[in-house]
């Protein structure tokens, strides 16, 4: 398997941007985050080593190892602002539902290509999907939960089923749509409601989206400078490293520096979708489709929500927002993209 410098390149720039960015807004993660860059590039190295058949060949147990391991959280997961979503490993946490995500889809994508797809294959299919997506959504965690789901409705946009079965499943999720907002913890009930009209609760649940809309605006074309964002180094602005990395780049960096960070965002995806549209394997295929619609959903919330256009749920900028196990999972994904080509 060689690697491929379309999609390594990007890759690389990206993950550079990052640490230019967070040195200049969160100077305090460092060195100690150097870490996580140094287990992700060497993740990204052993996936992209061997072929996706390969990797295919231990599907079931990736998906046993997901569901044990979101199960463990919740028995020894670290207590943090009311959540369970970390285990403690030595001075550092882990986030089990994000390195999960890319064994899950490796799981999916097989076990839908497997056999012909009919209503009880299908039914079999979305009770193995809950699973998951329970022990997730009940840590709570919202925004990994719904990317999650993305990711398996983009492992069924690239299979051959027939698409009539998408209407019921947007019947399903209308059902369950209720009951998804009973499940909420209050916090994320407020969140959603605030995104309605956060000028209801400037000082408190619309702070976030203000100041965060505050900032993309100020940066105007070339930025305040690296270091000298208003939002962002007076800390006006609430978790910039991680959930509005988007926003501390609009400020410091201005529209050049945003563009340039969507357009090394593009080129990526672009990979991608080249990978998708020449693969010879289904499975393949439906992995990079699910790949894709997560990464792409990802940075669509992750922006929109920056600028005030979507509520607020906690989406990390892939490759550039702080966040050690988003880091390693993105990578560990990427490193099994590369294994798909041929």
């Amino acid at each position: 398997m060689r690697f491929d410098l379309k999609l390594i390149i990007p890759c690389l720039l990206l993950l550079i941007f990052g640490i230019i960015i967070l040195n200049s807004i969160s100077p305090t993660l460092f060195p100690d985050y150097y870490w996580f860059y140094a287990v992700g590039v060497i993740a990204f190295i052993f996936f992209a080593i061997f072929d996706f058949d390969i990797i295919s060949a231990f599907s079931k147990y990736f998906y046993i190892f997901s569901i044990l391991l979101l199960v463990l959280v919740l028995i020894i997961g670290q207590v943090t602002r009311g959540t369970v979503r970390w285990i403690p490993v030595g001075s550092f946490s882990l986030q089990p539902s994000e390195i999960v995500r890319p064994f899950l889809l490796i799981f999916f994508a097989n076990y839908i290509a497997e056999k012909k797809l009919d209503i009880k294959r299908l039914i079999n299919i979305l009770i193995l999907m809950i699973i998951p997506l329970f022990l997730i959504l009940i840590q709570p965690s919202l925004g990994v939960s719904a990317l999650t789901a993305v990711g398996f409705l983009g492992l069924f946009l690239a299979s051959e089923i027939n698409k009539k079965y998408f209407l019921y499943l947007g019947l399903i999720a209308l059902v369950l749509a209720p009951l998804v907002f009973l499940i909420l913890a209050p916090y994320q009930r407020i969140r959603v409601l605030s995104f309605l009209d956060p000028s209801k609760d400037p000082q408190g649940a619309g702070y976030n989206a203000i100041q965060s809309t505050i900032s993309v605006g100020s940066g105007k074309f070339l930025g305040r400078g690296l270091g000298r964002g208003v939002g962002t180094q007076l800390a006006f602005l609430p978790e910039r490293q991680t959930d509005f990395i988007f926003a501390s780049v609009a400020e410091e960096m201005g529209f050049v520096g945003a563009f340039i960070l969507l357009g090394l965002t593009f080129f990526l995806f672009l990979q991608i979708i080249n990978y998708a549209s020449n693969s010879m394997s289904i499975p393949a295929r439906l992995f990079l489709g699910g790949v894709f619609l997560t990464l792409f959903a990802q940075v669509v919330v992750h922006v929109g929500m920056n600028m005030g256009l979507f509520p607020i749920t906690g989406v990390p900028y892939p490759l550039v927002s702080a966040g050690g196990s988003s880091l390693l999972a993105t990578l560990i994904t990427l490193g099994v993209v590369n294994g798909t080509k041929k």
